[in-house]
């Protein structure tokens, strides 16, 4: 009898897996390996921070075509935008090249990359991440990722919950759409050496995080996908 309760156990934890896997996809994209190079925004930032990616989602299954977006030099393309809010104006001028970019849509995917993006970290499972970041940022994290496993560090990083998620800077740039989410999220974070012992952070405590992600998008391809290209947070 309990032979036959595990067996139902691994398909019920196989089956929301897959609808997990499928959720993601559908809320990011696939990649294919054509996807444009991005700016890291790790480097010549001088503006508010805003080196963490953030995602736009979208409910179509197709992108849109061309037909569908609008010239983002049009001047009378927004007449709607606030002249003295760049955020404001920076959504416009996505929106307008991307009619399927609803902010709401894009926060809602953003929680879900920030959750598996952390958890992927933590356990050092860099096949996971490489999907959800552009080059760079992916070269950074594996080497922190490799750094660890060659000290016998381990990383223990639990996202209790997401307090809040807001865009706080949107923008095109060189052909790609760039949207900043500031996450504040509570966590346990703690390093632990090779034998165990704790070496930064705190296993019992709970402490607030905030996080700056920025997701990138080409504009000029069909491919829907958003990827983190650039990460900060305030210690």
């Amino acid at each position: 009898m309990s032979d036959g309760f595990q067996f139902i156990d691994i398909i019920f934890f196989a089956m929301i897996a897959a609808f997990l896997v499928l959720r993601l996809r559908g809320v990011l994209g696939r990649r294919d390996g054509h996807e444009g190079n991005f700016r890291d925004t790790f480097k010549n930032r001088d503006k508010k921070p805003q080196d963490n990616n953030v995602v736009p989602f979208s409910d179509q299954d197709d992108p849109p075509s061309e037909e569908d977006t609008l010239d983002i030099d049009d001047p009378d393309a927004d007449p709607d935008a606030d002249a003295d809010d760049p955020l404001s104006q920076g959504l416009e001028q996505i929106m307008r090249t991307d009619l399927a970019f609803q902010p709401e849509e894009f926060i809602s995917g953003a929680k879900i990359a920030f959750e598996l993006i952390i958890e992927a970290f933590a356990a050092g499972d860099s096949g996971a991440l490489k999907p959800l970041l552009n080059a760079e940022v992916f070269a950074n994290f594996s080497q922190a990722i490799r750094d660890r496993e060659q000290a016998g560090e381990t990383l223990e990083d639990t996202l209790i919950g997401i307090k809040s998620a807001e865009i706080v800077e949107a923008y095109v740039e060189d052909e790609a759409s760039n949207v900043t989410v500031k996450f504040v999220s509570e966590q346990i974070n703690a390093t632990r050496d090779e034998d165990g012992n704790v070496i930064d952070g705190n296993p019992n405590a709970v402490i607030d995080v905030t996080d700056f992600w920025t997701f990138a998008r080409d504009i000029k391809s069909r491919d829907p996908n958003w990827i983190l290209v650039a990460t900060s947070s305030l210690d």
